[in-house]
């Protein structure tokens, strides 16, 4: 089918300034589909009030309002534009919300106004808890047990079916503001009027807890031909109980059997068709209980997400830009591939990497701040990492924090403590509950002891155990003479400065000597290194150039290397010894042109101090 030519001006709603919940995945997004709009020829205005994105610029849309994104303002703007439709699913809660209310009080009919990618009634649909739920009754979906409450005291009538502990959610909110989960009468009470307070419709759903249960979500899109294929499978290593922005994800999901993959994708095809969204992009969560494998559908985003942008750069499939062409008219099979350049968008994405995303948070700027996880979202940013295997992307990405760590550090304050200190710390959800699991492991503990405090799937228990029984290896014997043995450690994601200090380790000198004379040169120096391999980050690095233990870049090219990608979009690897040895070598795909080059370095993670504008500052440089 060809685009449509009904229409010639689209308006393109923004997401507004950055918050927690809402940062530049929307300006990502909004970019994406502003290009692929112009592409065909259409006539693009944006509203956006926010300085630092790239979007605002004057060369992007053809015409840009610096305004506040408040129904009111954006009904003048249509006034004066006469846009011919809304694409409102690019911006996030606050496009959506805007749009809605747009739609509410007539300024669409009015003026004339399609909604595009999606429409009214279908992010009513998914945005609404008990329409939502009634729409998974209809297809036979299970949803938790539930109930919409409008006050405190239909709160309290609800909190009979569903007991305690429960989890509050607000409807029509971004990254769970206002909700939290309930322990007592009171807290539930409070909660509930926080979200009350939070909610545009003052209406908050109460659900049975969850807690500990294992979470995935589905990156979906669909055309009007209802063509829908999976970009990406998403599963959270934190279970239940922490919103999916502050949660360790990766992708694709890896603790599911295809039989419970296949399921999960059906529901997800089948959610999207019921809640009536036409084309683009969707996100469905689910919760899976790990004791008898109940699944439960969370809920469905009608719009592009921050799991979206995720999803996007795991795979290499432009969600944003495919869902604009498809909110115009196009079919999936009718639009290409840019990363392959030869097949179409109708692809399924299939991935031979893992993806890890790890959220960056900020409770050291707060003072006094409550250091602990719920469902209502606290990063304020977020690092991906790739590698061939879990134990690799992992690693890298606990480095891509820029927080100081170089892999699982060692949590100083569990050394050497009590069974019942270290179990406390545990059972508690805060940022570094990873590390306390690789301490717990170091400090005697099991896979069958850490699993039922934390919730942790025993798949990710065990290859963190495998991190911390190869950290002892080096730590007592001293890093490998030879090239498989150092390509094995570097193939989990090892550091060159975490095998520097593991290895200085291994030789036991008492009183912190060892660290102290690795710092220095002579002969002691020298004979420390002798015993250990390396006794510092450039020495690991210089024995790893002699026995030719160097990473090999690899293209994500969104079909497991079936189709050559054209698009240089790359990751390193330490391919595992198994492959070097079958294969006479790793591969290596950067393939490098001749010409001059400059490296641009970005600004790594969003926190507070350095955030979208250097983002904006990079984009602008590589133009």
């Amino acid at each position: 089918m060809p685009k449509r030519t009904d229409i010639s001006s689209i308006l393109v709603i923004g997401a507004g300034p950055i918050i927690i919940g809402q940062a530049c995945e929307f300006d990502y997004s909004g970019t994406q589909a502003i290009k692929a709009l112009k592409e065909e020829g259409y006539r693009v205005i944006l509203v956006n009030s926010n300085p630092a994105t790239i979007m605002t610029d004057p060369e992007f849309a053809d015409a840009t309002y610096i305004e506040p994104i408040t129904p009111e303002i954006v009904a003048k703007i249509i006034e004066k534009e006469r846009p011919d439709a809304v694409l409102p699913t690019m911006g996030g809660q606050t496009a959506l919300n805007c749009a809605l209310s747009l739609n509410r009080d007539g300024v669409l009919e009015k003026f004339g106004v399609q909604m595009i990618g999606a429409d009214a009634k279908a992010i009513d649909k998914a945005e609404d808890r008990q329409q939502f739920r009634e729409a998974m009754d209809k297809i036979g979906l299970e949803s938790a047990r539930s109930g919409i409450a409008h006050s405190v005291d239909d709160a309290v009538k609800v909190l009979e079916t569903t007991g305690l502990p429960a989890i509050i959610r607000p409807s029509f909110t971004l990254g769970g503001t206002g909700g939290g989960i309930a322990y007592n009468k009171a807290e539930f009470e409070r909660i509930v009027r926080e979200g009350l307070d939070a909610s545009p419709t003052t209406e908050v759903l109460i659900e049975e807890s969850l807690l500990g249960w294992k979470e995935y979500e589905m990156e979906v899109v669909r055309d009007k031909h209802d063509n829908c294929i999976i970009i990406c499978s998403i599963e959270n290593v934190d279970p239940m109980g922490v919103h999916t922005g502050d949660s360790i994800t990766v992708a694709p999901a890896l603790t599911l059997t295809d039989k419970e993959y296949q399921i999960m994708r059906t529901a997800s095809l089948e959610v999207l068709r019921e809640i009536g969204v036409e084309t683009g992009g969707s996100n469905v969560q689910f919760a899976v209980n790990p004791k008898d494998g109940r699944l439960i559908v969370i809920e469905m985003n009608p719009r592009v997400s921050r799991s979206s942008a995720l999803a996007s750069k795991a795979t290499g499939f432009p969600i944003a830009r495919v869902a604009a062409k498809l909110a115009v008219g196009y079919t999936l099979d009718e639009i290409t591939n840019e990363i392959t350049g030869a097949t179409p968008a109708s692809f399924e994405p299939t991935i031979d990497y893992v993806v890890t995303k790890i959220p960056r948070f900020a409770f050291e700027k707060f003072k006094g701040a409550k250091v602990e996880l719920a469902t209502a979202m606290k990063s304020v940013g977020e690092v991906m990492a790739i590698g061939r295997n879990f134990q690799e992307s992992m690693q890298k990405a606990l480095r891509g924090l820029e927080t100081g760590l170089d892999g699982f550090n060692r949590v100083t304050e569990l050394e050497g403590v009590s069974r019942d200190v270290i179990t406390a710390a545990l059972s508690k959800r805060t940022p570094d509950r990873l590390l306390n699991v690789a301490q717990a492991f170091r400090e005697g503990l099991s896979v069958e002891d850490i699993q039922p405090i934390t919730g942790y799937d025993p798949w990710f228990l065990r290859q963190i155990e495998e991190i911390i029984a190869a950290e002892a290896r080096v730590s007592d014997e001293g890093l490998p003479n030879d090239a498989a043995g150092l390509r094995k450690l570097k193939s989990m994601g090892f550091s060159d400065k975490r095998l520097a200090t593991l290895a200085v380790r291994s030789v036991g000198v008492a009183g912190g000597m060892a660290e102290t004379q690795a710092r220095r040169s002579g002969l002691l120096h020298d004979a420390l290194k002798v015993m250990a391999g390396a006794t510092s980050e450039q020495e690991v690095r210089e024995l790893r150039q002699k026995l030719g233990v160097r990473p090999v870049f690899k293209r994500i090219d969104s079909c497991a290397a079936e189709f050559e990608a054209i698009t240089p979009y790359m990751y390193s690897t330490y391919e595992a010894p198994s492959f070097a040895q079958d294969n006479g070598g790793p591969e290596c795909e950067a393939d490098p042109s001749d010409r001059k080059k400059v490296v641009i370095l970005g600004g790594g993670p969003n926190r507070i101090g350095q955030g979208i504008e250097f983002d904006y500052c990079c984009v602008n440089a590589c133009f």
